[in-house]
């Protein structure tokens, strides 16, 4: 049997080895003066203080507001649409109710009870549906100041300050659907 010779090892460089003709000498850095290196930060800092500047102002334009869903997505009701007060429901509820709907179709106003165009405010609105019971308007009014205060805090003065304070009949035609279901809560 022949007998073959082992071929010869050659030495390869391994990656991490450079031949030594290519490696470069290291330059040292110039040193920089006080004043360079005090130039060089205050470039920086002017820079990141332009940066958050800018940040404060974009996040400082437009106050965060809280804005309920209700007063925001409306849907047209036409007039068949429209339920009317539930026959079962206490009759301060059964006010509240009609007093909504009659806000619905008569008009939304601040100011006066009733404008010149037969809108009404809430206690408008009350007073029209109540046909002079006084009792049962005084008590309507009540729950509604409550609903109201329920959900805007005890601050609100008064039904009228509250109805005066928007600028629109959403917040008014919605307390009034919330006082009506709290009226009918405890029985009155």
């Amino acid at each position: 049997m022949p007998h073959t010779q082992p071929s010869p090892v050659v030495d390869q460089p391994t990656p991490t080895t450079q031949p030594a003709a290519t490696a470069a000498p290291a330059t040292p850095r110039a040193a920089l003066s006080l004043e360079a290196r005090l130039a060089a930060v205050d470039a920086a800092m002017t820079v990141r203080l332009d940066e958050a500047s800018v940040a404060y102002e974009v996040n400082t334009a437009h106050p965060a507001t809280v804005i309920a869903l209700a007063d925001v997505v409306t849907v047209p009701l036409t007039p068949t649409l429209q339920p009317g007060p539930a026959t079962d429901t206490s009759p301060v509820a059964a006010l509240l109710e009609r007093a909504r709907h009659r806000m619905q179709g008569d008009g939304w106003c601040t100011g006066t009870l009733t404008d010149e165009n037969g809108a009404v405010c809430l206690l408008g609105a009350i007073r029209k549906e109540a046909s002079g019971n006084r009792g049962l308007e005084t008590d309507a009014a009540a729950v509604l100041l409550d609903a109201i205060r329920r959900q805007f805090g005890d601050h609100v003065d008064s039904v009228p300050a509250f109805n005066d304070a928007h600028g629109s009949p959403r917040a008014p035609l919605r307390i009034l659907a919330d006082a009506a279901r709290l009226a009918d809560a405890r029985g009155l």
